[in-house]
């Protein structure tokens, strides 16, 4: 059966075939006979499928890949999927149907003699569902792979996503607009008093509902889905991790909301922060900080342009303004297709499987502008976040939901 087409003209084609011929060239480069694909970052680029349950994708030297997945979601991941119901399998308990000899059924016949290098991909993340293989996996398949070499091999998926095509950007920018669709039905919500007796699950039902209206297929953060907080908790850490609790909002206080939609695995992301009812002078000053820091970094970003020297201007830049203790020293996390949140470029700096701090930016790289500033001691907290294209002569952010701390 041949693979499934999908038309040039449309907005948010990738062409999938050539993306692994790219692989496939690159395996030959680096003398790998056969590409173990794991993580769900690599799922996601080469097979075009939200593969939730724990997948892998076997890349030949010549030809399509194969997937595998769970065998109850296999015929979805197919119909999902640019390839064939032939190149997608399912594993189960069943003989000869388990991972490990699928896997090896797959493998084996591209290793002459049974020797060769299998590239797999291991290693380390903050990041839950990373994929990185198991031990337990790496032992099995040394077992049914004895006389192969195992031998790390995701730069080779890292190098090739790292700078997007037209297709990929599109996605991303129509999930942007998703989110923005969910901030403007909370803004409507919580305008005129709205927000009286509401608790912060509601305001991220409410997100979550336009943005399934507008399309949106997953609130794809692993962190709470959409992070609502408000009070004391937008301090809280700096607000880095919030899923909404059963808390009702109060005059006063602040509020975050952190949305998160998804488009055909392409990732929106954005916070908007606001006060309730009224806001006094130094929760006010706080604000103005935090804008006008924003507002910075983001003119700030271009190529050429490395964390270290971006974080050097926003550092001096506060302890000018006098908010240096209340900012967050971090400005931006990893993105790309579902799966791939964390880390910026490739694994090429002093911590190993951490952001390079002297990562240089290039023209379309795509990364979150994800800024915190937490002022513990007075109940008050705010966050940033936006994806952004790095472009010929600055950055295009692409939430376009107005930058700013409203009072409501």
């Amino acid at each position: 059966m041949a693979t499934k087409v999908t038309a040039k003209a449309d907005p948010y084609f990738i062409d999938f075939p050539t993306r692994i011929k790219a692989i496939q060239k690159e395996m030959a480069r680096e003398n790998v006979a056969v590409y173990l694909g794991s993580r769900l970052r690599t799922l996601s680029w080469t097979v075009d499928a939200f593969c939730p349950w724990r997948s892998y994708v076997v890349i030949p030297p010549t030809g399509l890949p194969t997937a595998i997945t769970f065998v109850i979601d296999a015929a979805r991941v197919a119909d999902d999927s640019w390839l064939d119901e032939e190149h997608v399998l399912g594993y189960g308990p069943m003989g000869g149907q388990d991972q490990v000899s699928l896997l090896q059924g797959l493998i084996m016949p591209h290793l002459k003699g049974g020797k060769g290098i299998v590239g797999i991909e291991t290693g380390m993340g903050t990041y839950l569902p990373e994929g990185h293989l198991t031990q337990y996996e790496y032992e099995c398949l040394k077992a049914a792979l004895p006389e192969a070499k195992l031998k790390n091999a995701h730069e080779i998926v890292d190098r090739l996503s790292l700078i997007k095509d037209q297709g990929t950007i599109n996605r991303f920018r129509h999930a942007s607009r998703m989110v923005d669709a969910g901030h403007r039905a909370v803004r409507a919500a919580i305008s005129d008093d709205g927000w009286k007796g509401m608790t912060e699950t509601e305001v991220g039902g409410l997100a979550a509902c336009a943005m399934r209206r507008a399309g949106s297929e997953w609130e794809w953060s692993f962190t709470g889905g959409n992070e609502i907080a408000s009070g004391y908790r937008t301090g809280l850490a700096a607000g880095a991790c919030t899923p909404a609790s059963r808390r009702k909002l109060r005059a006063g206080e602040p509020l975050m909301v952190d949305l998160h939609a998804m488009f055909r695995l392409c990732l929106g992301d954005h916070s908007h922060n606001y006060f309730l009812g009224k806001a006094t002078k130094r929760q006010l000053w706080h604000a103005k900080n935090f804008v006008d820091l924003v507002k910075l970094c983001l003119k700030t970003y271009r190529p050429g342009v490395t964390p270290t020297s971006l974080a050097d201007e926003m550092l001096t830049f506060a302890e000018e303004r006098g908010f240096a203790e209340y900012m967050v020293p971090g400005f931006e996390h990893g993105i790309g297709m579902m799966g791939d949140e964390w880390r910026i470029g490739l694994n090429d700096g002093p911590f190993p499987y951490w952001t390079n701090p002297e990562h240089v930016y290039q023209e379309n790289e795509m990364l979150i502008c994800a800024m915190q500033y937490a002022c513990p001691e007075e109940n008050v907290g705010f966050r940033y976040e936006n994806p952004i294209l790095i472009t010929a002569n600055g950055c295009e952010a692409l939430s376009k939901f107005p930058l700013s701390i409203d009072v409501v």
